[in-house]
């Protein structure tokens, strides 16, 4: 698919998800598409039976994912979450998808690793966590990988995976932002990749900010995700702090690059801390290649992280990385902790 019919055919779900007052044509479509989001419902409940005959996984899995299709900022808060469980006592290991990556079998993803390889999401938690990390579409393998190559681990994290019928856990936690569930509806016809319903038998909801919880559940937590510092992505100029980053450029041309499923966050944070900057959507995982930067004729290009490591092997010296930080409840780590601890014993 060509990079302005992927953009074309991102900003139609957008509107047809998320359009609170939508015009005739988008209550035709989503008409139209009701068929097909009875097959995922259906499908989806059926992941669901499947996934309660697994047996409890030793050691215990953590799932932190999303109902909702694109970004919720779960890969942020899965590391705050790995790091914050290191300084309780385990030793955990994260596995993901490797989406995006050349490579579907299950591996090992180092901090050096090309993203072409590893995937990403899958490189951005191995260079930000500092603890072992498997990416396999078929997670199961990359658990199994894992586990052969770590034996001294006694927990695992799953980024996403929550619909993964192979994949036994011992606990789930939903992430939902601003979006909420959108219009409520299945894929294609809205934005959720099972019913919402399911969200109350997880065991968590985990709220980006100050959004709304779109279903009752008796455990809700907050978590914020921080602007830390600016990058530069060659690595060869000293990092610049996140506020002091608009003094810096000023008076520069700007461009900011957002290849994520809520750009928009991006581009909100950026203006929250002074910058000003022309706005480019690539779409969600799209690989940025050297041409693409090339022209751009701004004085400096910043993008997000997960954009960073795909381009830090030939990036030029405009170009900067927005490091982030999710800084979850205590209140919420004081329950994970608890949780984890009690379903080991169980």
């Amino acid at each position: 698919m060509s990079p302005t019919l992927r953009r074309g055919l991102e900003s139609l779900l957008q509107r047809l998800w998320y359009d609170d007052q939508p015009g005739p044509a988008l209550r035709a479509l989503r008409a139209g598409l009701a068929p097909l989001s009875a097959l995922t419902g259906a499908i989806a409940r059926r992941r669901r039976e499947q996934l309660r005959a697994l047996p409890a996984p030793r050691p215990p899995l953590l799932v932190v994912g999303n109902l909702v299709a694109g970004g919720a900022g779960k890969t942020p808060l899965v590391a705050a979450i790995a790091s914050a469980l290191v300084g309780r006592g385990f030793r955990p290991g994260i596995v993901a998808s490797g989406y995006g990556a050349a490579c579907r079998d299950a591996r090992l993803v180092r901090p050096g690793d090309d993203a072409t390889r590893a995937g990403d999401e899958a490189l951005l938690l191995a260079q930000t966590t500092g603890v072992p990390v498997a990416a396999g579409r078929q997670r199961a393998d990359a658990v199994a990988l894992l586990l052969a190559t770590h034996p001294e681990l006694d927990l695992l994290i799953s980024d996403d995976g929550l619909q993964h019928a192979g994949l036994a856990r011992s606990v789930e936690l939903v992430v939902f932002d601003e979006r909420g569930a959108g219009n409520g509806r299945l894929l294609p016809a809205g934005p959720l990749r099972a019913p919402l319903a399911q969200a109350a038998s997880m065991d968590a909801l985990l709220l980006n900010g100050n959004a709304s919880a779109p279903i009752a559940h008796p455990r809700q937590y907050r978590f914020r995700i921080e602007p830390l510092r600016f990058v530069a992505v060659n690595g060869r100029a000293a990092p610049i702090a996140a506020r002091a980053f608009a003094q810096h450029v000023a008076g520069e041309p700007l461009v900011a690059i957002a290849g994520t499923a809520a750009p928009q966050r991006f581009f909100a944070t950026l203006h929250a801390l002074g910058l000003d900057p022309r706005c480019v959507e690539p779409g969600d995982h799209a690989r940025l290649r050297p041409a693409d930067l090339a022209a751009l004729a701004e004085t400096f290009v910043v993008m997000t992280t997960k954009d960073a490591v795909k381009c830090a092997a030939w990036a030029d010296g405009r170009c900067w990385a927005l490091e982030v930080q999710a800084l979850p409840e205590p209140e919420f780590i004081d329950w994970l902790t608890e949780t984890i601890r009690g379903r080991t014993l169980a």
